[in-house]
């Protein structure tokens, strides 16, 4: 297709359960794009995991053919979003790769956190947006409520929003209309360097990755020899086409159509998101904007739960990360937990994700650490370390200062329950910035958190003490400094190693109190004294003791004279004073599950 005023490339933007995946289904069968037979519901989310929990895991691109009202043929392409706040540099990326986006809002909720946040990003990327109210059809649907928030949120007029049901197919064919006259056509130049931009990939067995493009510039065509930008490998291309329900094999991909390539690419890890693919022979002078090399934000221990699993374990986590290259693994060993694996997630989703790929794919038994932060530390000598292991932090006596990753974060709740979420974000370190009313009932608390103090179980609490009416979400971290320290366990005068944190120091205390209390219940009494203590640095900041069982020397005296039963007591004492220096403590594995759940 030489022009490209008859393609339009848009994404679907939506908070979580708000149809996108019910209405994206709606358009396929309306463009025909998919016969009746073929249909089933969440045609593009391929996992058993997506249908289950109502998400999109991974992001999909999917041709339309759609003839409009006034006989035009026209080619849309639907760049499906993953939708989860852990996959946001991703939905950025997917999002460049449009010139609209249509903003899906449920008749019932109304506006989201992550609706703000993916509409936020979308405005970043310089998008047209079509704003849809859907689920008119729910008894308790109040479109025009929403159509009110919508309008008083992107300032545009009210019949500009399209009100429609994706579950009956009432609105779809105003809503295609209006992808056409409201959303524009790409923008590039036919004749200019090949410019195309990674949205996504995945992995073939027998063909290696293969990468999602959009072509923002020049033609890519089968045979061309290409080269990433960021990374400088070159490869040659074997076949280009598009994704209909299956991939669709072209000549060549023209400006403006999205995509994929084959060119024998041997892992996923080398199809970097964002990066930009051009030729050879005329390069381009220069990439893309927006690219990131993507870090894992959330670092956790996996363990088999029998060590003979091990290699079993590893081979595992080495297929799940030709699909996924956000995912890295090292290996590492633990006194309490024996051979396992220091793995790096985008988020907690992301970690829940693999956990659960792993039981269910590869039958995998595991025992995960509680998850934690990479935290940065800057020591007097001018080097800064990557800290995700409380084990690599360097002495107190080394450390200058330490930064932590902290994220601007939305909380949408009814006005009822500002009270609760102020105290819950008091208590996780949060620093207060603003506070928008979308409605007089509903409010936008602003607000920027410690990453470390957010993963755990913050989601929990904030439901809870919201009744379930609030939502949440936060955008990319950024680094912050912070009073950090490392607290060690040590039973004994031995620290252990799967017991140490890093903690603000205010909490340190707290928390070292609980976990003295805990280990104090769960370690068994030995035949001398346990001494359990918590220490930052040399200094102790609190201590319990495991009194030592004692056995009855003295039964065997039937009497006679006290200095008798006296040097058998100072035997024993003696005894008691050697085994100490030589004994080791012995801890259930308990004890260490049971630390995991001490809230910091």
């Amino acid at each position: 297709m030489s022009s490209t005023k008859h393609i339009r490339n848009f994404s679907i933007i939506a908070h979580i359960d708000h149809g996108k995946s019910t209405l994206a289904d709606r358009l396929l069968q309306r463009t025909r794009t998919i016969s009746d037979r073929q249909f089933h519901n969440q045609v593009l989310d391929s996992m058993d995991l997506e249908k289950e929990r109502g998400i999109t895991i991974k992001a999909h691109a999917i041709r339309m053919d759609y003839k409009a009202a006034d006989n035009s043929k026209y080619q849309l392409n639907l760049i499906d979003t993953p939708g989860h706040v852990d996959f946001t540099y991703e939905v950025s990326r997917s999002l460049a790769a449009c010139e609209g986006a249509v903003l899906v809002v449920d008749a019932a909720q109304g506006i989201e956190a992550q609706t703000l946040s993916n509409l936020y990003l979308a405005m970043d990327n310089e998008l047209d947006i079509l704003p849809v109210v859907n689920k008119i059809d729910l008894p308790n649907a109040d479109p025009e409520r929403v159509r009110t928030e919508i309008v008083d949120l992107l300032g545009c007029k009210p019949e500009e929003v399209i009100l429609c049901s994706a579950k009956e197919g009432t609105g779809i064919d105003e809503l295609l209309e209006a992808i056409i006259n409201v959303l524009p056509p790409p923008e590039g130049d036919p004749d200019a360097e090949l410019q195309a931009m990674v949205f996504d990939s995945d992995y073939e067995t027998y063909r290696g990755a293969r990468p999602f493009v959009k072509i923002a510039n020049g033609r890519l065509r089968k045979g061309d020899r290409v080269k990433f930008m960021s990374t400088g490998s070159v490869h040659d291309v074997d076949e280009v086409g598009f994704f209909r329900l299956g991939a669709v094999p072209l000549e060549a991909l023209e400006v403006g159509e999205v995509g994929y390539f084959n060119a024998s690419i041997k892992q996923v890890a080398d199809t970097k998101i964002g990066d930009t693919v051009t030729h050879t022979a005329r390069p381009a002078k220069k990439a893309l904007q927006g690219f990131v090399d993507i870090k894992p934000m959330v670092f956790s221990g996996l363990y088999p739960a029998v060590a003979e699993d091990y290699n079993a374990l590893r081979e595992s986590l080495e297929k799940l990360k030709l699909n996924d290259a956000s995912l890295v693994f090292t290996p590492e060993t633990s006194t309490a937990l024996g051979f396992g694996f220091r793995v790096g997630f985008l988020g907690l989703l992301h970690m829940e994700i693999i956990t659960e790929r792993l039981s269910r794919e590869y039958n995998q038994t595991i025992i995960n650490t509680v998850p934690n932060v990479e935290y940065q530390v800057f020591k007097e000598d001018g080097e800064v370390v990557e800290v995700d292991n409380p084990a690599k932090m360097p002495k107190a006596g080394d450390i200058d200062h330490v930064e932590e990753p902290y994220v601007d974060a939305q909380i949408i709740v009814p006005a009822d329950y500002i009270g609760p979420m102020m105290r819950l974000a008091t208590e996780r370190r949060g620093i207060y910035k603003s506070t928008e009313y979308i409605t007089i009932t509903r409010v936008n608390l602003n607000f920027s958190f410690p990453l470390g103090e957010i993963i755990f179980d913050f989601y929990d609490k904030l439901k809870s003490l919201s009744r379930g009416y609030a939502s949440f979400d936060y955008g990319m971290p950024y680094y912050k400094r912070a009073d950090l320290v490392k607290l060690d366990i040590l039973l004994n005068n031995e620290p252990v190693d799967a017991l140490s944190v890093i903690i603000h120091r205010e909490k340190a205390y707290k928390y070292g109190l609980a976990i003295n209390e805990k280990l104090r219940k769960l370690i068994p009494r030995q035949m001398f004294e346990v001494i359990i203590q918590a220490t930052i640095g040399s200094r102790i900041v609190s201590r319990a003791t495991v009194r030592p069982l004692r056995k009855n020397v003295t039964a065997k005296c039937y009497g006679g004279d006290i200095t008798r039963k006296r040097k058998l007591l100072e035997k024993q004492k003696e005894g008691k004073k050697r085994m100490k220096q030589v004994g080791t403590v012995e801890v259930p594995q308990e004890a260490f599950l049971a630390a995991l759940q001490i809230e910091r």
